[in-house]
This record gives structure tokens, C-alpha cells and sequence, in this order.
């Protein structure tokens, strides 16, 4: 793994005195979750691909980039923040890729990716700080139950209110210029082979502002 920036000492969220924590953000993409987190915080992101993750270090040139594998670096690195957050890959637990992939369109059935699973039951015996595991709504009954909140399904070790936000378009936007003005992002300087997927796999920056107030 290569990181860029020394990690910081620990100091705990949640606390009277506390002026900063150290949070983990991993799948981190272009960073949509972490782009309105609050200016005292500091956060280390894990992006496994590279031009993605100089794409991150462009918007937040302070954060900590690692380009590496999220899953073994929450396994290794899991005890060193006081705040994770983790997007593990959706398409192959969501609703849309099942319903209108695969039963629709004929798309190639595929195994659920268990790292989601296997992260949440990690974090639920091993974090002894604040974690959120984020996912998309998923066709089949959850294994573990999570909260919902704005068409997300979240499991945390903190109660996290449901809030309503507009809906994100996935059908209706198909180029990628229409994803960019949405978001506020130019993706234009990056050698990104599927930049829309890229856009559309950004979680509403409101959901994560949202989520981290609760946590703090």
C-alpha cells in the first residue's frame, strides 16, 4: 500500500475536549460521503485505484490517500481511528442490477460480494470507536440488520436518523457531463475508464454530513 501522509495520534470523537479525530474512509472513490465532513477532522482514504485516487487528492489535498485494498486495510488499520466509514461494492447485492439486469435484461446472476458482510460482523466485534458500513438497498432480506435511511441501508454502532434527500437519478442521467454539473466535479483530467460509474457511485456528500454529525 502507498500512503502520502503520515497518520495523525489518536484523539477520540465524542469527547468535551476533543478538537479533531482521526476518521477512515475506505472504497473511498472521488470522496462524495467525506466532501461535506467538518474541517477538524482527520481523514485517511483507501482507493484501489490509482487515478481515482489522485482524482481525491485533488479535491481534499490535506486527507491522507492510501491506494490499496480497503477490506485488508480495515483488517490491519481498524483500531487506529476513531471514525470508519465503508462503502464496500454494491452493484451485486441492489435492487437495480437484479431486477433490471439480471431478470430484465439477462444479465449474468452473481454471488452477493460477502466483504460486506464480513466488514460489518468485523466492526461489530473488533471497533471500539464509531464505524458505519453503507450499502445499497438490497433485493434479498439482510443477513444483519441495518438502519434505513434515505433509500441507504446503513449498519452502525450509533442510532442515525432517517433524512430525506432528492432522488439520485440513476435512470434518468446518462452522460457524464450530466453527472459532473450534478456533483460539482470535473472528472475531464483523469485517465478514469468508466468515469459515469465513477459519478453515479458517489454517496450524496448531505447523507454523509448527515451521518458523521451523529457520530460526533
Amino acid at each position: 500500500m502507498n500512503e502520502n501522509k503520515q497518520q495523525n495520534s489518536p484523539t477520540r470523537c465524542g469527547s468535551s475536549v476533543v478538537t479533531c479525530c482521526n476518521a477512515l474512509t475506505l472504497y473511498a472513490g472521488i470522496g462524495g460521503n467525506r466532501a461535506l465532513w467538518p474541517d477538524n477532522i482527520n481523514v485517511t482514504a483507501v482507493e484501489i485505484e490509482t487515478e481515482i485516487a489522485r482524482a481525491y487528492k485533488d479535491r481534499f489535498p490535506n486527507d491522507t490517500i492510501v491506494v490499496g485494498d480497503a477490506h485488508e486495510y480495515l483488517l490491519e488499520m481498524y483500531d487506529k481511528f476513531d471514525f470508519i466509514w465503508s462503502s464496500p461494492p454494491c452493484p451485486t447485492h441492489g435492487q437495480y442490477r437484479y431486477n433490471v439486469g439480471v431478470r430484465a435484461k439477462g444479465y449474468k446472476a452473481l454471488y452477493p460480494d460477502m466483504r460486506l458482510y464480513e466488514e460489518i460482523i468485523f466492526l461489530q466485534y473488533h471497533c471500539q470507536g464509531k464505524y458505519v458500513v453503507e450499502n445499497t438497498i438490497s433485493y434479498y432480506k439482510p443477513l444483519v440488520k441495518p438502519q434505513k435511511v434515505a433509500r441507504h441501508y446503513l449498519w452502525a454502532n450509533f442510532d442515525i436518523p432517517d433524512i430525506k434527500l432528492p432522488a439520485a437519478g440513476i435512470r434518468s442521467k446518462n452522460k457524464i457531463s450530466e453527472w459532473e454539473e450534478e456533483l460539482g466535479i470535473s472528472l475531464r483530467d483523469y485517465k478514469i475508464p468508466n468515469k459515469r460509474q465513477v459519478l453515479r457511485n458517489c454517496v450524496d456528500s448531505r447523507l454523509g454530513s448527515h451521518v458523521i454529525a451523529q457520530a460526533l
